[in-house]
């Protein structure tokens, strides 16, 4: 294999294809990315066994041929060649070797066979659709925030992403949940998605989509089944495995008679809430909110520090109350709201709220309260 390419191209290839790489890996492939040579491209190939990231790259081929490199090693040597500068790979006759030379630098690398590396076969895909890239983004930026981290409840550690009717309009919808918090994201169901199975997408795929889909003007084309899920976006090619589990009936938790509904500016609130959490020793304490007519008042007592309480200015008219939120469950809701307010919409200390964006209809949270 010989190619030429330019450093920038290289580097933003790599740069999303090695973030799929573990840093440790008991099986040395693992650590590798593939790269092929054919053509007028260059196509970079990483796994973890459950993920699969491929990209091509536009490039000057000399010489067609295939090899394996250790990723983070390649990723790094590239980073810090200077910009505007031209690289060429080229391996050697027996195989063992890849040599990066850029300028008057050389770097020689250690190489393990094509043959060895690992293929995420993908089987058939029962439906596919495209949507815009903004779109999707929307479904995960509203609800990644509430994937859970605990690894005993899998099925819960990534996005239920699946069709839903509501008042005569299919949806596409997108719920998060780890059980003390819910977010749930809807949009028009894209043609080609009806009758879809409902799908667990794992929380690191997620991560990576979130991370390829800033680019608004691009179509991503989604392929699924029961078991895997591709994503083609531009020149990226994005296949993973699902979480093989049953997402839990989410519609049980969200309230539908909380009927005291509390409006008030969304920045101030988050702005509130972030000061009296820092008496506090952990973000996670409970902030104790009490609600009166036409204003709100946040404390947060900590026996080993102190306390902190802060009054803001809000639109209430039911009967007070008082009820207490994790601050960092607070905060994290506040930061995906869009519009100038938030509206929670309250039972009783002990029940589910609901937090509604003013200004996105398409997007619901639920918080657990917690004892104060």
């Amino acid at each position: 294999m010989r190619v030429t390419l330019e450093r920038s191209n290289l580097l933003k290839s790599l740069n999303h294809v090695h973030r799929v790489v573990e840093r440790r890996n008991t099986i040395p492939i693992l650590s590798n990315v593939l790269l092929k040579a054919a053509g007028a491209s260059l196509e970079m190939k990483a796994t973890d066994l459950d993920l699969e990231m491929t990209e091509a790259t536009p490039a000057v081929v000399e010489r067609t041929g295939a090899t394996t490199v250790p990723a983070h090693l390649l990723y790094d040597i590239v980073r810090k060649l200077p910009d505007g500068a031209e690289v060429m790979l080229k391996t050697a006759d027996d195989g063992n070797s890849m040599t990066v030379i850029s300028g008057r630098a050389s770097f020689r690398l250690q190489c393990l066979p094509q043959s060895d590396f690992p293929e995420l076969s993908a089987g058939s895909f029962s439906h596919i659709f495209r949507i815009d890239s903004s779109v999707l983004k929307h479904l995960i930026d509203k609800t990644q925030f509430a994937i859970s981290t605990e690894e005993t409840r899998y099925y819960l550690n990534g996005i239920y992403l699946h069709t839903i009717e509501s008042s005569g309009q299919l949806s596409l919808r997108s719920v998060a949940t780890d059980g003390h918090r819910l977010a749930r994201a809807d949009t028009e169901a894209p043609a080609g998605s009806e009758g879809m199975p409902g799908i667990i997408v794992p929380r690191k795929t997620v991560a990576e989509l979130q991370k390829l889909v800033d680019n608004p003007d691009i179509a991503v084309t989604v392929e699924l089944s029961d078991t895997k899920i591709r994503f083609t976006i531009g020149s990226v090619v994005l296949t993973s495995k699902l979480i093989d589990g049953t997402f839990p009936d989410y519609q049980r938790v969200i309230p539908t008679g909380n009927d005291k509904k509390l409006t008030i500016d969304r920045q101030t609130f988050s702005q509130a809430v972030d000061r009296v959490s820092t008496i506090s020793s952990e973000r996670g304490r409970a902030v104790k909110i009490v609600i009166a007519a036409g204003q709100v008042t946040l404390t947060v007592n900590n026996p080993d520090s102190g306390s902190a309480t802060e009054e803001i200015a809000a639109d209430y008219e039911s009967d007070p109350m008082e009820i207490g939120f994790n601050a960092r469950y607070l905060l994290d809701v506040a930061a995906q709201l869009t519009g100038s307010d938030a509206r929670f919409l309250l039972a009783d200390a002990g029940s589910p709220t609901l937090i509604q964006d003013t200004s996105d209809e398409h997007a619901l949270y639920v918080l657990m309260p917690m004892r104060v």
